[in-house]
């Protein structure tokens, strides 16, 4: 996967640029002329037209105007911040630190009742301890540099789990073998994550499959994503996380979750590569 957004935002973004040359061409300005009202650039008001540049509210606002057109602002804004939505960057989403992204995804999640969850990096929120989500916001926030709220952030993140224990929700969660084996915290805190992670195997909402490190691979690795029912896809990169909304986009998401399925393995065998892994801390 491209850590650069997805086709759902650039179509988003597409969408907003076609309405921006439509409602230029229909107060009968051209480009130059648009962009003298404006107070900037044409090269601007290209980039803007082309869909290179997304444009900010302001630009939006100062668009409209100039054209007569101010009864389009309130759409064309509501459709740009949808555009933004879909496209997170994880410096901007916590910029303020991380409980508060933590506690704003609960709702989301509260909403949905199959979760299909492909991770090739680290465990899911979901299934992390205290010790484990500690040490692994630690190093995010050390590698953003955004305010350190980590003791705030963790309780916040753990707080998930309880969907879990609670309504008719059902947890579909793939893990790459290398991801037991990926140290995060001390050998302790590990050992303690991949005995909880056994735990959690018992529990009626939840299946667990590993995709052992030797296996023939018929989908290649990806980055790790989270299928909300049907409804959307949210795929997390370095820089931010994607949200995929295209239906096109989501099918083929959970085409590839069930090509990953079928390469795992469950029960008995999933439970020896994850005593496999702690024993290898020993």
């Amino acid at each position: 996967m491209s850590s650069s957004p997805s086709s759902s935002v650039v179509a988003a973004r597409r969408a907003i640029a076609d309405q921006l040359v439509e409602i230029r061409k229909d107060a009968g300005l051209k480009g130059g002329e648009l962009s003298a009202l404006c107070g900037w650039h044409p090269a601007k008001t290209s980039r803007i037209q082309s869909g290179k540049a997304a444009p900010s509210e302001d630009d939006i606002r100062a668009w409209c105007a100039a054209c007569g057109a101010g009864d389009r602002i309130p759409d064309l804004i509501a459709a740009s911040r949808a555009a933004d939505s879909m496209y997170q960057e994880w410096r901007r989403r916590n910029s303020s630190g991380m409980r508060l992204a933590q506690e704003q995804v609960i709702s989301d999640y509260e909403r949905t009742r199959l979760f299909r969850i492909y991770v090739s990096n680290v465990l899911p929120g979901f299934f992390q301890t205290a010790e484990y989500a500690t040490a692994l916001m630690q190093s995010i926030t050390d590698f953003q540099g955004t305010p350190n709220d980590v003791a705030a952030a963790v309780p916040a993140r753990l707080a998930r789990a309880q969907l879990m224990y609670t309504g008719a929700r059902r947890f579909a969660v793939l893990i790459e073998e290398w991801v037991l084996r990926t140290r995060i915290g001390s050998s302790e805190d590990m050992a303690a994550q991949l005995g909880h992670l056994l735990t959690l195997m018992s529990l009626p909402s939840v299946s667990i499959g590993v995709i052992p490190a030797g296996c023939s691979r018929t989908i290649w690795p990806l980055e790790a994503f989270y299928l909300f029912d049907d409804q959307r896809v949210a795929v997390e990169t370095l820089t931010a996380k994607l949200n995929v909304l295209q239906p096109r986009e989501i099918a083929d998401y959970a085409r590839a979750f069930m090509g990953l399925s079928g390469m795992a393995v469950y029960g008995e065998k999933a439970r020896a590569l994850i005593a496999a892994a702690v024993a290898s801390l020993e």
